[in-house]
């Protein structure tokens, strides 16, 4: 029955990860020594011999193989990715033959900048002419993502929702009690835990998860919903959104 499932999830990940290379094998039965020895997750490195913030990642085992870097899946026994700097934790998961699921652990250390993160704008690019705006308490429409039932951002892409990307809100002027719901549009799911986060000035980041892009993804499965973050307490001004990768 784990196979399954395991099975199931590769297929269903084939339709919302984004591999760089597809290469799935079920030849054999290993152990999870063996899966570790036929596994490498290096990173690059700078001049300076420090570490870079490309993690690149490779596995011989024959298996069916899934990473987990930084919160986005990639299946194949190849995988590639540019990351922020800091400790990070690379996850193989690989199905046997047998049915038998391994996982893998690799920390990672990413010291300097050798391969600059792209930012991709929603809102407020510069010379854009969009400005800083402060959503109102219990104002669901003030940021829902949704070019017709939104008031400052516009829809995601697909490609948003089903690459899971982490978005960036840079936030000014919020109030200590400044919290708020992470929710659809059409309030009939809350991706919070049901408890209001705390949103705080700088960068602010949130995960999308497959349950957001279930919900608010408008093709592939996806059932439009928006996502929607609503304050409902305090204040403060949201200066601009964007995603880097």
């Amino acid at each position: 029955m784990k196979k399954i499932y395991f099975l199931l999830a590769v297929a269903c990940g084939l339709a919302s990860c984004d591999p760089v290379e597809e290469d799935f094998k079920n030849d054999g039965n290993i152990t999870l020594e063996q899966l570790k020895s036929m596994t490498t997750v290096t990173v690059d490195k700078a001049a300076s011999g420090e570490n870079g913030n490309c993690i690149t990642c490779n596995t011989s085992a024959p298996v069916n193989a899934k990473w987990d870097i930084g919160g986005k899946e990639f299946l194949g026994n190849y995988a590639w990715k540019k990351m922020k700097l800091g400790q990070h934790t690379v996850t193989i998961t690989a199905l046997c033959a047998d049915g038998t699921v391994l996982t893998a652990d690799y920390p990672v250390d990413c010291q300097t900048i050798t391969d600059p993160l792209n930012k991709y704008w929603i809102y407020g690019e510069p010379g854009s002419g969009q400005e800083p705006f402060q959503p109102g308490a219990w104002d669901a429409a003030a940021m829902r993502f949704s070019d017709n039932e939104g008031k400052y951002l516009p829809y995601l892409s697909d490609d948003i929702y089903w690459g899971f990307k982490t978005l960036i809100f840079d936030i000014s002027d919020a109030t200590p009690d400044c919290a708020g719901r992470i929710m659809n549009g059409w309030w009939s799911a809350r991706y919070d835990g049901d408890k209001d986060v705390q949103f705080t000035n700088g960068l602010w980041e949130l995960q999308l998860t497959e349950a957001i892009a279930k919900d608010c993804a408008r093709g592939n499965g996806g059932a439009g919903k928006d996502l929607d973050l609503m304050v409902t307490s305090g204040s403060c001004t949201i200066n601009s959104v964007y995603y880097e990768e």
